[in-house]
Formats: C-alpha cells, structure tokens, sequence
C-alpha cells in the first residue's frame, strides 16, 4: 500500500510517495499543469503505475484558516480528480500551510543550490505534505 502526495501550484504540481511499508515520504516527480482534466489524467496514471491507495492533497488554507483563491483553485482540480479516480481510492486533503516555506529551509541546510532549489521544491513541499499525513495517521492509529 503507499500514498501520493501533492502540492498544487499554478504552474506545477509537485508529487511524492510513501514507502511500500508507509512510513515515511519521498520526493517522486514534478507536473506540468495542462489544466484539471489532464492533471488528474496525469495523477490517476501516477497512482496506477505506483500501487497507489491514498492521494493527498495539499490545501493551502489562509492563516485564517479561511479558504482563499489558491484553495478554491486547488478544490476545483480535487473535484475533477475524484471524479476520474476509482472508488478504490481514498482523496485526502492536508493544510499545507508553510509547506513550499519549510522546503526551502530543508533544501538550503542541504546545500543544494539555487538553480537546482527551483527544480525540487515542489516535489520536496509535496514530501512535507505527504509526511505530515502520514504523522497524523500513525498519531491517531
């Protein structure tokens, strides 16, 4: 069993996935957004091709907590993708909140430079997304 995750941007959607044993979250790829048709198109491949049983998706909520533009853009793609992927999957959504901001502070401790910073940070918010439901998960069990 293993879970994707995503961190939904305007122009990309970074993606990452759990480990066979679901313990901890990993960096997997980067999309270009064609729009939520052929995003979704793209994430349900994603889950076929990896054994997928849980999709999270990183909402990112106002400070208020209220649901802004960014959010109503993300529900929108969440929509369309439910739609698309089978009842054996399981969408979940996850504040993602300060995600993209803490990616970056991993990638400077890490050394990794600028140029190669804006190619992982989506794929590396998307791990963060990922690793904070999974926490949550094992918390609750």
């Amino acid at each position: 069993m293993r879970a994707l995750g995503l961190d939904v941007g305007s122009k990309t959607i970074g993606v990452a996935l759990t480990d066979e044993a679901e313990v901890a979250a990993h960096p997997l790829t980067v999309l270009q957004r064609v729009g939520n048709s052929g995003d979704a198109a793209a994430v349900v491949a994603l889950c076929s091709e990896h054994n997928v049983t849980d999709v999270v998706v990183g909402m990112p909520y106002e400070l208020s907590g209220r649901i802004g533009p960014r959010a109503k853009r993300v529900q929108d793609l969440v929509t369309v993708l439910r739609a698309q992927l089978s009842e054996a999957l399981t969408l979940h959504e996850q504040d993602e909140r300060f995600t993209t901001a803490e990616a970056e502070r991993v990638l400077i401790q890490a050394d990794v430079s600028r140029q190669k910073r804006r190619e992982v940070i989506d794929q590396q918010a998307a791990a963060l997304i990922l690793q904070g439901w999974l926490d949550v998960r094992r918390r609750a069990k």
